[in-house]
């Protein structure tokens, strides 16, 4: 029997924030007790959907 996957959650956008990394090249969105960084505020916002999407949210 195959395992059924349960809908990913929406994360709500106030529940997620983004910034410039002081005395440091790159931004980080910081969600749900995740921290991801990246180059460009992007870049940064991809990897936090991959870390949300591990623990069952979506952005």
């Amino acid at each position: 029997m195959a395992k059924q996957d349960k809908p990913l959650a929406k994360v709500p956008g106030s529940q997620l924030m983004t910034f410039k990394i002081r005395n440091r090249k790159g931004y980080a969105a910081v969600c749900m007790e995740n921290l991801t960084e990246g180059p460009t505020v992007s870049v940064a916002l991809e990897r936090m959907s991959k870390a949300l999407k591990r623990i069952g949210y979506t952005l």
